[in-house]
C-alpha cells in the first residue's frame, strides 16, 4: 500500500535535487544540466552580500516566528475551550465555522482583508472609529510596519480551526476517567484543564513544535504576495518572492536556486536541533 506513495515520493522529491546543480553553474535555459559553465560557490557569495537578502531574511523569520506562536496559541486555546463546550450542537456549529476559512483560497481570502483593512468603508476603520480608539480612517496595508501582524491575524482567522483538529483527535484520547477522579476530588473546570489536559497534551505539542521548526523559512507566499504592495514591501517580501524576483522575472535562476538551497539547508539545521534538544531533555521527539 505504501508502494505508490513511496514512487511519488521519489519522483518529485529526490530526482529535482538534481536541479540543485544550478546553483553552482553560470545557468542558461538553452543548455542542458552537463553542458553549463560551473562557477561553485559564487552565487552564494552574491546572495550573502546581497542587502536584499537580509532584508527578506529578517521578514521571513518574523513572519514565521509570528504565525508559528500565534498558530499555536489559538489553536490549543481553541482546542481547550471547545472540549469544554457540553452542548453538541453548538460545538458543531463553532467547529465548523471556524474551520471555514481554511477551505478559502488565498486569492478570495485576500481580497476579504483588503476589503475590510480599506480606507473607504474598511470594517475595521469603521468599528475602531464607532468605539473613539481612532480618530480617523488609517491605511493599514499602507504602512510595512504593521504587516506582520496583519499577516499573523490573517493566518490564525484562515487557519486555527483546521490547526485545533489534532489537538481535538488528541483529547479524546485522554482516559475519561481522570476527569472523573478529579470531580470527585472537587477539581474546577481551569484545574482539569491545567492538570490533565495540558499534560496530556504535551506530546502532541512537542511534536508540532518540532515539525514546525523545520519550515522557520517557509512564512508562506500567497499572502505575502497578495496583501505586500509598494508601500510595505520592505515587510512583506519574503524568500519565497525573493526567489521569485530573481528567478522569473530577472532571469537569473541560479541565483534564485542558491536561495532554495540557503532556506532547505536551514530548515535541517532547525529540524535537527529542535529534535536533539527534545532528546536531551527526554521529552516525545520525531526519530
Amino acid at each position: 500500500m505504501s508502494l505508490p506513495f513511496l514512487i511519488w515520493l521519489f519522483i518529485f522529491k529526490y530526482i529535482p535535487l538534481w536541479g540543485w546543480s544550478i546553483a553552482f553553474q553560470n545557468f542558461k535555459p538553452a543548455l542542458g544540466l552537463l553542458d553549463q559553465e560551473w562557477i561553485g560557490f559564487d552565487h552564494f557569495k552574491t546572495l550573502f552580500s546581497d542587502p536584499d537578502f537580509y532584508r527578506v531574511l529578517r521578514n521571513t523569520i518574523g513572519m514565521s516566528t509570528i504565525n508559528l506562536v500565534l498558530g499555536f496559541v489559538t489553536a490549543i486555546g481553541l482546542a481547550l475551550l471547545l472540549n469544554e463546550i457540553r452542548a453538541v450542537k453548538f460545538k458543531r456549529v463553532v467547529q465548523t465555522i471556524s474551520y471555514m476559512p481554511h477551505f478559502i483560497s488565498w486569492v478570495v481570502a485576500a481580497s476579504i482583508i483588503s476589503y475590510g483593512l480599506s480606507l473607504d468603508n474598511g470594517i475595521v476603520n469603521i468599528v475602531l472609529m464607532k468605539l473613539g480608539i481612532i480618530d480617523k480612517p488609517i491605511l493599514w496595508l499602507g504602512k510595512g510596519s504593521w504587516f506582520w501582524a496583519i499577516n499573523g491575524i490573517s493566518d490564525v482567522w484562515k487557519n486555527v480551526g483546521w490547526n485545533t483538529i489534532i489537538y481535538l483527535a488528541a483529547i479524546t484520547m485522554i482516559d475519561p476517567e481522570q476527569y472523573e477522579a478529579a470531580d470527585i476530588d472537587g477539581a474546577t473546570r481551569l484545574q482539569r484543564i491545567r492538570y490533565i489536559t495540558l499534560p496530556s497534551l504535551k506530546p502532541t505539542i512537542i511534536i508540532l513544535l518540532i515539525m514546525n521548526l523545520g519550515y522557520i523559512l517557509e512564512s508562506g507566499f500567497e499572502a505575502q504576495y497578495l496583501l505586500g504592495n509598494p508601500m510595505n514591501l520592505d515587510y512583506s517580501e519574503n524568500l519565497d518572492i525573493y526567489v521569485l524576483k530573481y528567478g522569473m522575472s530577472m532571469g537569473n535562476f541560479s541565483l534564485a536556486t542558491a536561495a532554495g538551497i540557503f532556506k532547505t539547508v536551514v530548515s535541517f539545521i532547525f529540524l535537527f536541533t529542535a529534535n536533539h534538544i527534545a532528546k536531551k531533555f527526554d521529552q516525545p521527539r520525531l526519530f
